[in-house]
């Protein structure tokens, strides 16, 4: 639905669904092109083709390059990188706007976020974890949440990079397995 319906006066009018979300501010080094392409980023990230996707991640690294002390610049082209599949350049962005910003609850969320996605889930976990502690409002407390139930399932069910641990689990059983085995058939399993 592209429109949300509310009631003014007593009658169903429509607005708009940018008139509906909240205006995004962009930090000022950021050109309004790339805050553009950054806004149908955020609607639908394969809405952007390669060049428009190469266009932003250059707009980003210049802004970047004008201001480097602004965290958020760095989220940005983190998650514009996330986009492009350029995972390895994504997590030193990201891993920059945290180290220049500990208190900033999206660069621990995305940052966390991006470990999430490629398995890394401990240190997922972790920021995950800080970025709920910063969370000042329901929707940042919210997102978190939802991000670490992802987390948790992703542990239990094993979907963990260097998750070996039901192979070995396995392993080690075998032992215990052929034990139960009549003594021929054991033999006969250990020179197969």
């Amino acid at each position: 639905m592209s429109a949300l319906a509310t009631s003014v006066a007593g009658q169903e009018t429509e607005l708009p669904l940018v008139q509906e979300t909240a205006q995004l501010a962009f930090p000022p080094a950021i050109p309004a092109g790339a805050q553009q392409q950054l806004l149908r980023m955020f609607r639908d990230p394969y809405l952007l083709e390669a060049p428009d996707r190469a266009d932003l991640i250059a707009d980003l690294r210049d802004a970047v390059a004008l201001a480097p002390e602004i965290p958020e610049v760095r989220v940005l082209l983190g998650m514009a990188l996330c986009v492009d599949l350029q995972a390895q350049e994504a997590m030193e962005e990201l891993r920059e706007s945290v180290r220049l910003a500990p208190d900033s609850f999206i660069a621990h969320l995305k940052f966390g976020e991006l470990l999430m996605r490629l398995r890394i889930c401990d240190q997922a976990a972790e920021e995950t974890r800080m970025a709920a502690e910063l969370a000042t409002s329901s929707l940042q407390s919210e997102l978190a949440r939802r991000q670490a139930a992802t987390i948790r399932t992703m542990r239990r069910e094993g979907i963990e990079r260097g998750g070996y641990g039901k192979l070995l689990s396995v392993v080690s059983r075998v032992p215990k397995l052929l034990s139960r085995v009549h003594p021929g058939r054991r033999r006969a399993a250990l020179e197969a």
